[in-house]
């Protein structure tokens, strides 16, 4: 028998990856219909989306829907082009058949060519909301990343010091679906995500929040987009 805990917040909240690498008719109508989430972007992007460079991660299903998270390039050739990020998310019919379709897409200049420092090259959308009693509650987050360091095997989310996703690399690629930004508990809490090799041993970690000393946390997409203005500002003095 366990008392009850302080921190009732979720773990494991989401399906793990139940379908095997997209391909043939599959692949074009995801492929299809994430272009078609990227077009609106082209224009600001300065370049559209290059099918040919679309890589897909493991799936994650949470409250019906089940999320295919996407990564792909404006160019091939070009490592300085942006990079677009998002997913595909759809419902099942009762056959088990994949229906309502729908992508949800940015576009970011801020990559891994450029920052050879990064362990990871994670990307992050908020999916849905966690509520609890007495206002409490947190973002339900999708992240898919790339592992930038060599050994990783597995990928976990960890909320307060504790482990509430997990997911084999596969491939070179992870997906994990946590709440996130979680509070109205004794602080606010936010992810890290953390890769680990064959023997447990932690071999990268890094959180979804930028932030400076004495400072509140920032989103990384917000540090993204302040990072790219700071150097369009700097460029025009």
């Amino acid at each position: 028998m366990s008392p009850p805990i302080a921190r009732p917040f979720p773990r494991f909240m989401s399906d793990t990856a139940q379908e095997r690498p997209p391909y043939g008719e599959w692949l074009q109508r995801l492929t299809d219909v994430f272009i078609e989430g990227c077009e609106p972007l082209s224009e600001e992007a300065g370049a559209a989306l290059d099918p040919e460079t679309l890589r897909f991660f493991p799936d994650r299903s949470w409250g019906g829907r089940t999320y295919l998270p996407i990564v792909g390039r404006a160019s091939a050739e070009d490592a300085g082009s942006p990079e677009y990020f998002g997913y595909v998310h759809f419902g099942r019919a009762r056959d088990g058949e994949p229906v309502g379709l729908e992508a949800d897409a940015d576009f970011t200049d801020v990559t891994a060519d450029d920052n050879p420092d990064w362990e990871i090259d994670l990307n992050d959308a908020v999916i849905g909301e966690w509520r609890a009693d007495g206002g409490r509650g947190g973002e339900v987050t999708l992240i898919w990343g790339t592992p930038l360091v060599r050994g990783a095997i597995a990928a976990t989310a960890e909320l307060g010091g504790e482990v509430v996703d997990q997911a084999a690399v596969n491939d070179g690629r992870f997906s994990l679906i946590a709440v996130d930004a979680v509070h109205g508990f004794d602080e606010e809490l936010f992810l890290d995500v953390k890769l680990w090799d064959r023997r447990l041993n932690q071999v990268a970690a890094e959180s979804l929040y930028d932030s400076e000393p004495d400072s509140d946390p920032v989103p990384k997409a917000e540090a993204e987009a302040a990072a790219e203005a700071k150097g369009s500002d700097d460029a025009g003095d």
